[in-house]
């Protein structure tokens, strides 16, 4: 059974989906999500409170996403990272906007750019330890470098090409990461 924030923080990625982030207010959300009055506001008192729920919301899910295959090599790190670009663009492709969405409007907001920045070093750390594990010599620049081609991988499926082939770019990118060419 999902809790009151669980229902408030879906309500809330739905809503921004729908009618993007200035239209986030905690009345919508309580409205969209069956909730009395006033509920997500306990949760999150403030709306920069709310959207930061939203972003951490956000990438949680993604990180649950992401398959539980053993990386022991490169090919390996390309199939999880293409199997991940294909989930984000394809059935999850509606939450993939939302997270765009916030990301674009983080240029004119610092509360919103604070819990990006902060979601975006743990996807970070997560890569540098699986291209480490692959024997990639920088492993940090390697690991902004594979979320910056991902990115705009889906960026370009969402918007442009839905059908762009993922495998041989995310493979020529983990090559360039670990050194293979």
């Amino acid at each position: 059974m999902a809790t009151t924030k669980d229902r408030a923080l879906r309500a809330a990625v739905e809503e921004v989906g729908a009618h993007g982030i200035r239209a986030l207010t905690h009345a919508r959300v309580d409205a969209r999500a069956g909730l009395p009055k006033g509920s997500t506001s306990n949760w999150f008192r403030t709306r920069a409170a709310l959207v930061a729920g939203v972003v951490a919301h956000l990438a949680d899910e993604e990180r649950a996403m992401s398959p539980d295959a053993e990386v022991a090599t490169v090919d390996d790190l390309v199939d999880v990272v293409c199997v991940m670009v294909e989930r984000a663009s394809g059935p999850e492709a509606a939450r993939t906007r939302v997270r765009l969405a916030l990301s674009l409007e983080a240029a004119h907001s610092p509360d919103l750019r604070r819990p990006l920045r902060e979601q975006r070093d743990l996807f970070v750390a997560w890569a540098a330890e699986l291209l480490a594990q692959v024997g990639a010599q920088h492993p940090l620049e390697a690991a902004r470098m594979l979320l910056a081609c991902a990115n705009g991988l889906l960026f370009h499926r969402l918007t442009v090409e839905p059908d762009v082939e993922i495998r041989p770019v995310i493979e020529r990118c983990v090559r360039a990461c670990t050194g293979e060419h």
